[in-house]
């Protein structure tokens, strides 16, 4: 039996809620993808980056408070969200082509 999302520290329904659009149903999953990867599938599923989500799915993972995060270590988590941003973001092409795609211009594969 899987353990639900929101028994991690500082989860709700809301997150849970957002891991299940990612294809994610359970705390294991999160716990064994870690941190880093789970936020990434959460942003590719269309969950708006926010550095304070971020940072509290590691605490949370930690079992820590979701305030517990301050001053180098908060500097770093940064940097590592600013890094898998960078990463779930799509780059200039293909920008170009969901535009294109949305304008009908560019053939939907069957």
């Amino acid at each position: 039996m899987s353990t639900p999302i929101s028994s991690i520290r500082n989860l709700g329904p809301a997150t849970e809620a957002a891991f299940a659009r990612a294809g994610i149903h359970s705390a294991e999953e999160v716990r064994a993808m870690g941190a880093d990867a789970a936020y990434l599938a959460l942003m590719r599923a269309g969950t708006q980056p926010h550095f304070i989500g971020y940072y509290v799915l590691v605490m949370g993972l930690q079992g820590r408070p979701w305030n517990d995060c301050q001053g180098d270590e908060k500097k770093a988590l940064r940097a590592r969200f600013d890094a898998l941003k960078a990463e779930a973001a799509p780059g200039p092409a293909s920008r170009l082509d969901a535009e294109l795609d949305a304008l009908g211009v560019i053939p939907r594969r069957s």
